[in-house]
């Protein structure tokens, strides 16, 4: 415990309060205003130290944005506001609504301005959702849907915090990873409603309501485990319809937390650990597909995780682990999803040793979303006859058909005609092994088991038909100085 003598006034820091403040306006009598809706909440935030001692003024300037140049002069002033942080903290509920002024004459609207304290935490997450089956709102097309994330207040009011991309057309979006401090998601606080939002995005700005389902942090942070699958629910559909179930689901794909592995992760652990016991210098080449890449953004379906395209190698499974980590925060998720290029790749060393002296095995960890499937099926024909496996885990609640028509144990793959000389693809779906006590390390154990079971039968059925026999077994080893016993 310092003494009073230890005090430095100089030096010491000075006591203040971080809050954030949240702005959203209501305008009338106005064609088109920010993003298109007259009734804006703006994403950003502003992150304030408030001093009760002292009068901080505020004033806020409000624009519609013409085009992208930085120079106000060149867009609609809308009108302005002034108060102090103070009154805004101090106003019931910490919410202010002000009337907008600076046009003569003129009833500009109003605007809202709200305060939070924040907490100390300073944890970010990295998060991924995808949709499916959401509601089809577009008479020409499907939907083009995003997600709206709110924080609950401790009003029970909801306040904006982040808002995804739109995908266009489709009713199995997937959205872009994104990375938010926890502080804005729920105040640190983990047991907090974090509520969802679904929209159709229309250029009006008349976006339709799919529906919404609300979670936690809490939640999200352990829930990967378990598909955290949520059903999206128009709450005037289900008042009306008797049989109405859902609009939709969303999931969330890749969760990453300083603490706990995503499902992705899992399932690259359970196979990759047992596999690369097979492998002489556990040297992997780890390969993404579906993502932009900084700096230009230009999208590829065959890039290293690594960052280094010219060696893509990595050391082990924990350097495939560390290499996936770092590309979720490099990359930008992207589609369409192709798979033919990673298994060109793969082929196109297979085909370079078929002396039975390497055999290549691929795993292609997917949400099961795949835009080439009738090049796929092309290449994994063309590779069937190389010494090379596949194994396909799906994530995520997708339906998985097409990776089920992959895998041939059914009906033998065929493109152009051509069957493939072997069966060489294994899926299987990773949900099927989440085990609801929580016991991750004996479902992983079993998901490795079911998905290298037919690696061993491929394997010979390549070495068999090439008429390829194993190598003579080397000498039993003998310790230095030991004589050599022949048995007669």
């Amino acid at each position: 415990m310092a003494s009073i003598g230890d005090f430095d006034p100089l030096n010491a820091s000075i006591p203040a309060t971080k809050v954030e403040i949240t702005v959203s306006c209501s305008f009338h009598n106005l064609e088109k205003v920010i993003d298109n809706t007259l009734n804006p909440d703006f994403v950003g935030k502003f992150i304030l130290d408030y001093f009760f001692e002292e009068r901080q003024n505020l004033r806020f300037d409000l624009y519609d944005v013409d085009s992208k140049s930085a120079n106000l002069s060149k867009h609609d002033f809308l009108g302005q506001a002034f108060c102090t942080l103070g009154e805004v903290v101090g106003s019931l509920g910490s919410r202010s609504e002000k009337p907008l002024g600076g046009i003569a004459g003129k009833k500009c609207g109003t605007i809202i301005v709200k305060a939070e304290e924040l907490n100390n935490c300073r944890e970010s997450v990295l998060m991924q959702f995808c949709g499916n089956k959401l509601d089809k709102k577009d008479f020409f097309g499907k939907s083009d849907p995003f997600l709206v994330f709110y924080r609950s207040n401790e009003d029970g009011t909801f306040t904006i915090c982040h808002k995804t991309e739109v995908v266009k057309n489709t009713l199995n979006p997937v959205w872009q990873a994104f990375k938010i401090p926890v502080r804005a998601l729920c105040n640190g606080d983990y047991d907090r409603t974090i509520k969802v939002e679904v929209y159709d995005w229309d250029r009006d700005g008349s976006h339709d309501f799919i529906g919404e389902f609300s979670t936690s942090y809490r939640e999200l942070s352990r829930g990967q485990s378990q598909f955290n699958v949520y059903e999206v629910v128009n709450p005037k559909k289900k008042g009306k319809k008797k049989k109405y179930l859902n609009s939709g689901t969303p999931t969330s794909l890749h969760y990453m937390s300083p603490y706990q592995l995503n499902t992705y992760a899992m399932a690259l652990k359970a196979v990759g650990e047992i596999i690369q016991d097979y492998d002489s210098d556990k040297m992997f080449p780890a390969l993404g597909f579906g993502a932009k890449l900084p700096p230009d953004g230009r999208v590829s379906h065959e890039f290293a995780l690594n960052g280094n395209p010219q060696n893509p190698y990595c050391a082990g499974i924990d350097g495939v682990m560390d290499a996936y980590y770092q590309s979720l925060k490099s990359v930008q998720l992207y589609g369409p999803t192709n798979f033919s290029p990673v298994i060109n790749h793969v082929a196109r060393y297979a085909a370079s040793v078929k002396d039975g002296s390497q055999y290549f095995v691929l795993l292609i960890i997917t949400d099961g979303v795949i835009s080439d499937m009738a090049q796929t099926k092309e290449s994994i024909v063309n590779a069937s006859c190389l010494p090379m496996s596949i194994i396909i885990v799906g994530v995520g609640p997708a339906e998985f058909d097409a990776m089920v028509e992959l895998d041939g144990d059914e009906v033998r793959i065929s493109s152009r005609g051509k069957y493939a000389e072997r069966d060489i693809v294994q899926f299987v779906p990773f949900r099927d092994y989440i085990d609801r006590t929580g016991n991750h390390v004996l479902s992983m154990a079993r998901l490795a088991k079911d998905v290298l079971a037919e690696i061993p039968d491929q394997f010979l059925s390549y070495m068999r038909t090439r008429g390829i026999k194993p190598s003579p077994a080397p000498p039993p080893y003998t310790p230095p100085g030991q004589p050599i016993q022949t048995q007669i």
